[in-house]
């Protein structure tokens, strides 16, 4: 009886996260689809808990204790973390879904050697645990890496043939799992934790020698191997929830992999045997002999005040400094003055796929307002003032004129197509992608410096008084 409620429970959760993340695809019904999921989730541990026949009552205190201290971190760190700090988050909290996964399959191999004790191991279970145990240990090291990278803590290391490097380990870590699978050596322990250590090396090796630029893609890709992994977990289990939720991470997050290697015009090749991006910014030219002109928050409030369509495109810069808030306040003052505003929206702004969406929604801009790129590109040519807040490499003209550019080929927001360009800076430093922006030489560009909070609460303050 206890099964048949539990498989109930769990298509219920099932069709919980089926339903969040359809629902996560629209800005305004994403934290509907978040908290459903979470829900779909939550049913799914309790279920688990108290009607897997597995389980025994005498280990309630050990997963309450886990669930409390888990639960007790999630809280505290999502609530101390700044909208800046996300992408690290997200980083570290999908390296944690790998080591489950690695953890679950280490946990399952000494199981299945010590039922068949001196027998050949079942292989269908063996090619189940090698990939979660593969899959997993490199998504848990290499979304530390990414995180300590994110953060600032780590740097691109590259070493001089890191190709051959990492395509051997890759063919030495199938070689030696489909050798374990297909001919069960006597001595399975050094084998399998042979495969264990190559996999965490390949993991840092496989994002070590990426791009600060290039992050965006790895996350996604990081991300769609957690899925895998925890899938891999669910066929271990039979669970159909712990199946369907990897498949789904594991799905999304592969396709976001490819629309984020189309719009940064990469191969996803050059990802998996690791020379995405990697630091070919030392070869990159710069806006040589260009001038800069300045301009101040009067000049740009007139030009604001009188203009009749603005695009807004927000950047890292502006998630630096928390600005969205008072953008939002300038967008709704520049509105009642009758000045059509929208936001253009490029899919690798920020440090991470949405990042920008999230932020804005944060301070309650109108979904309508956030205009993807290829939508909003169009609408360049017809305004009359680009207001870009903190965004560097993604309205950079090298992606289409400087075949020399690491960015070279990657689809940017064609802002110098407007007729007024004011860029907000901190300073002239280059962007996440290292190399400079021929923007910032063109004769409609004019360079706004200083805090975008402090510049915008200036800004507003002339509108105000115009």
């Amino acid at each position: 009886m206890n099964n048949h409620i539990l498989q109930i429970i769990y298509l219920i959760g099932s069709l919980s996260f089926i339903v969040g993340l359809k629902m996560l695809s629209k800005p305004n019904t994403a934290r509907k689809g978040n908290l459903v999921a979470a829900f779909g989730m939550a049913i799914a541990i309790i279920g688990t808990i108290f009607l897997y026949e597995g389980i025994k009552s005498s280990n309630y205190i050990w997963i309450f204790g886990g669930l409390i201290i888990g639960s007790i971190l999630g809280t505290v760190s999502a609530k101390k973390v700044k909208m800046t700090q996300m992408p690290e988050m997200v980083s570290l909290f999908n390296g944690m879904g790998g080591a489950c996964a690695m953890l679950i399959s280490a946990v399952e191999f000494n199981h299945l050697k010590h039922k068949y004790l001196n027998e050949a191991l079942p292989q269908g279970q063996m090619i189940i645990i090698m990939l979660g145990l593969i899959i997993g240990s490199i998504s848990f090291v290499g979304s530390i890496v990414a995180w300590g990278k994110l953060s600032g803590r780590l740097g691109d290391k590259t070493l001089g043939i890191q190709q051959v490097i990492n395509i051997g380990l890759l063919t030495l870590i199938l070689g030696l799992a489909a050798y374990m699978i297909f001919w069960s050596p006597s001595e399975n322990d050094l084998y399998f934790y042979s495969i264990w250590a190559i996999s965490a090396l390949y993991g840092v090796l496989f994002v070590m020698p990426i791009g600060g630029a290039d992050m965006p893609v790895v996350i996604s890709l990081l991300n769609s191997f957690t899925g895998v992994a925890a899938a891999m977990g669910g066929f271990l289990y039979d669970n159909k929830v712990m199946l369907v939720g990897g498949i789904l991470v594991g799905s999304a997050g592969t396709i976001l992999t490819v629309v984020m290697c189309k719009a940064m015009n990469r191969s996803l090749t050059n990802v998996l045997i690791g020379n995405f991006g990697g630091n070919n910014n030392a070869n990159t030219t710069t806006a040589a002999g260009g001038t800069i002109r300045e301009i101040n928050t009067g000049d740009t409030a007139i030009l604001l005040k009188y203009a009749s369509k603005v695009i807004i495109v927000p950047g890292y810069g502006l998630a630096v400094a928390q600005a969205q808030h008072v953008c939002h306040e300038l967008e709704e003052l520049l509105e009642n003055e009758g000045i059509n505003v929208k936001y253009a929206i490029h899919p690798v702004a920020g440090r991470m796929p949405g990042h920008m969406n999230v932020l804005l929604a944060e301070s309650n801009v109108s979904y309508d307002k956030l205009i993807e790129m290829e939508n909003i590109n169009p609408e360049f040519a017809t305004t009359d003032v680009v207001l870009v807040v903190g965004a560097n490499d993604v309205v950079n003209p090298a992606a289409k004129t400087d075949p020399s550019s690491p960015i070279y080929g990657m689809p940017i927001l064609d802002v110098e197509n407007a007729k007024s360009i004011i860029v907000m800076k901190r300073s002239m430093k280059a962007g996440y992608a290292g190399i400079e922006n021929e923007l910032f030489y063109q004769p409609k560009t004019s360079m706004l410096f200083g805090d975008a909070k402090n510049t915008l609460t200036k800004l507003i303050a002339e509108v105000k008084t115009l």
